[in-house]
């Protein structure tokens, strides 16, 4: 890698992949690496999980890590191990007492284990706006993200974020998140940069906002 270059490692959310990243853009001197869900192990935790991805970065050069939304809560498990020169979160969180109070009292119920597999396959239009898309295009996106998601990765995957206990906010680490989210509600979190109106899909939805801010951040360092 040349001195010029920059690299940022990408990591996805719960039912996405990197397509979600699409519209982000950065100038040709970034390298973009997008670490793709690899099969999780029976009854493996989110920070085990969190570790075996990031076997793929190369940290014997500086690199930057992005997350989003349950992408986010591994970038925090590989940053407190790893220590990349800056991590990105967007619509997710850093420390588990911002999830809704909610999300943490069905996780100590087990109730992800009662909801059918097949339930999470389901995209109709009314999750979709839910999830934050408000155009065709973003609805379609994120209709195709969902059929192609794995059912028993993604009910692996809740069980992880329902049952994290991080407490730990990393150094070096920059949370981004929506006033309009309504999978990780604003109320609950504590981001350092708040978008107006931003939904859970934003990382799509305002892409130029949020390309900005990372490279604005990256140059302030």
């Amino acid at each position: 890698m040349s001195a010029m270059t920059e690299r940022i490692y990408f990591i996805s959310g719960l039912g996405a992949d990197r397509r979600a990243f699409k519209k982000l853009v950065f100038p040709p001197n970034f390298e973009l690496v997008y670490l793709d869900w690899i099969p999780a192990l029976k009854n493996e935790s989110l920070e085990a999980y969190a570790l075996r991805l990031a076997a793929k970065i190369d940290a014997s050069s500086p690199f930057y890590l992005v997350g989003l939304s349950f992408g986010g809560m591994l970038a925090t498990e590989i940053s407190k191990q790893l220590k990349p020169s800056h991590t990105f979160l967007i619509s997710s969180t850093p420390v588990f007492k911002e999830l809704p109070w909610y999300y943490r009292m069905a996780g100590s119920l087990s109730l992800q284990k009662a909801i059918p597999v097949s339930l999470l396959k389901r995209g109709n239009n009314i999750g979709l706006k839910f999830l934050g898309a408000k155009t065709h295009e973003e609805i379609k996106l994120l209709k195709q993200l969902v059929i192609d998601s794995d059912p028993i990765f993604m009910k692996w995957a809740l069980t992880c974020i329902l049952s994290w206990r991080n407490k730990e906010r990393p150094i070096n680490l920059t949370h981004i998140h929506g006033t309009a989210d309504n999978i990780l509600p604003f109320r609950y979190n504590k981001p350092d940069i708040r978008i107006e109106g931003g939904g859970h899909f934003m990382v799509y939805a305002n892409a130029d906002v949020i390309s900005k801010l990372i490279l604005k951040q990256i140059a302030d360092l």
